[in-house]
């Protein structure tokens, strides 16, 4: 069972939101609240430093660079499905953008927290895992060649 499925059962919801009916940035208002949560729980899983350390290195994943760099990770794992998810995300227009925010990369985080709403609400926490794996891998430089 899901997490979404949980939550449905728990408010006695008999069918769970269609993701294509609802608006994109709704998808990615829940899609941004499953990547936090996922990222929190690697970093306090994984990290034993004090809150404000542990804070700040979420404030680095979860920021629009950082979700931009996440999505450019498991861009190549995508479905046709998940692309055309992002694509609804990354194409909705919310108005603002934070002034702090690249709005290429805001527009990027935006279309990666459509997608992880979108499966979300399907149920598709597997998936959701597999992709965040990729997500928060570290990018890994190509070594250098020693010099002569």
């Amino acid at each position: 069972m899901s997490i979404h499925s949980d939550i449905a059962n728990h408010l006695s919801i008999a069918r769970p939101a269609d993701p294509l009916s609802l608006p994109a940035l709704t998808l990615a208002y829940l899609g941004d609240t499953v990547y936090d949560l996922y990222v929190r729980t690697v970093l306090a899983e994984t990290l034993r430093l004090p809150m404000r350390a542990l804070h700040l290195e979420a404030a680095k994943h979860v920021c629009a660079a950082g979700q931009a760099a996440a999505y450019r990770r498991i861009e190549p794992a995508l479905t046709e499905a998940e692309q055309a998810a992002f694509r609804r995300g990354r194409n909705a227009h919310s108005g603002t953008v934070p002034k702090h925010a690249d709005v290429r990369d805001y527009r990027v985080a935006t279309g990666l927290e459509a997608l992880l709403g979108h499966l979300y609400l399907l149920g598709e926490d597997d998936r959701i895992g597999e992709l965040m794996r990729l997500a928060l891998t570290p990018d890994t430089e190509p070594e250098k060649e020693p010099e002569s």
